[in-house]
């Protein structure tokens, strides 16, 4: 991809054709240690934000998964 005068980038159609991207899709810039990580914006609860780089924190991926559960 290439960024154009005015900030635009264009995202390739077997991209937005797999990833059911329109024009009308909102997308959003995620800061992440490898450079920015491009993600369908949305109204609810996204599970991606909620489990994205817990390897890097203190806890064990088990505790976390019962926690979420409701276990714990």
């Amino acid at each position: 991809m290439k960024m154009m005068e005015r900030g635009q980038i264009t995202i390739p159609k077997k991209y937005r054709e797999k990833y059911g991207i329109t024009r009308s899709t909102e997308l959003e810039f995620v800061p992440v240690d490898e450079g920015l990580l491009l993600v369908k914006k949305t109204g609810g609860h996204s599970p991606l934000r909620e489990v994205y780089g817990i390897l890097k924190k203190n806890t064990s991926t088990d505790a976390y998964i019962d926690r979420i559960r409701g276990h714990a």
